[in-house]
């Protein structure tokens, strides 16, 4: 299943970038001939109230996606691994200040909190990254605090310590290669979790906005001919569904060979 997954999702990453290459039918071009067809071989994945062709359009939409959703779990997960980072060595009341902020921002439901500051804001892809990562970095945050405040506790951390290493040494060549697995697993998870929260606030209308599009708005588009015009919605639903489900599986192909490797060094 994993191979399955990685192969998938590598396929649709480039598809979504290069294919435009050569599928050079414009997702903004109208056409009032061809409103609302069903899929074909003319039109893939059919086309729009609008006479717009959709799979000319979910691989545009699919590009600000991606971009959106990379580059905000990219951005939040250096800011939790930072903050964790920082809370499991120094421990003290800095570790009691981090973890009261990030108790804090928990309090809130993200989504809520998401729609709150979106709606105060002219969104575009640059302002969606910025919200997206202020509001995705607590769970990286609690879950390296963890681990670092283990790692901290090493008879080896406590020696290098003694002996006056400096901290900017042992944070990146002793704690962050221990890091990086639960950091990749918890970034995959982030992926998955920042393209749902673009397509969420683009479907309520709160996110990209026309002309530009992503699959939450291509999404929100079809669900006011949704009874006879199935194929609107279903293809960028459909490509939100594959790319979360590819990366949730990845996830949990490195959670449990990270557990493996545990056992066997107990």
């Amino acid at each position: 299943m994993i191979k399955v997954a990685s192969y998938l999702l590598l396929t649709i990453i480039l598809l979504v970038f290069f294919m435009p290459l050569f599928y050079t039918i414009s997702p903004y071009e109208l056409n009032p001939d061809k409103i609302l067809q069903s899929p074909s071989l003319q039109h893939l994945f059919g086309t729009d109230r609008l006479g717009r062709d959709i799979l000319a359009r979910v691989l545009e939409g699919g590009q600000t996606s991606l971009i959106i959703g990379f580059l905000a779990a990219s951005i939040s997960s250096l800011i939790g691994l930072f903050i964790g980072i920082n809370a499991g060595y120094f421990k003290g009341n800095i570790d009691k200040s981090i973890t009261i902020i990030i108790d804090l921002f928990l309090t809130f439901p993200t989504f809520f909190l998401l729609l709150a500051l979106v709606s105060y804001i002219q969104a575009s892809s640059v302002i969606l990254i910025i919200v997206i990562s202020i509001t995705g970095w607590m769970g990286m945050a609690r879950l390296i605090r963890s681990e670092s405040f283990a790692i901290s506790t090493k008879p080896y951390i406590k020696i290098l310590t003694l002996a006056n290493v400096s901290k900017r040494k042992i944070i990146f060549k002793y704690f962050a290669p221990l890091l990086a697995p639960i950091f990749l697993i918890s970034f995959t998870f982030a992926v998955g979790g920042s393209i749902l929260a673009e397509s969420g606030l683009s479907f309520l209308g709160l996110g990209i906005n026309p002309p530009n599009m992503s699959w939450g708005s291509l999404l929100s588009d079809g669900k006011s001919v949704i009874d006879i015009a199935w194929w609107v919605s279903f293809f960028p639903g459909l490509m939100i569904f594959i790319i979360t489900f590819c990366l949730i599986q990845i996830s949990d192909f490195l959670q449990e060979y990270l557990n493996s490797k545990e056992v066997q060094k107990v």
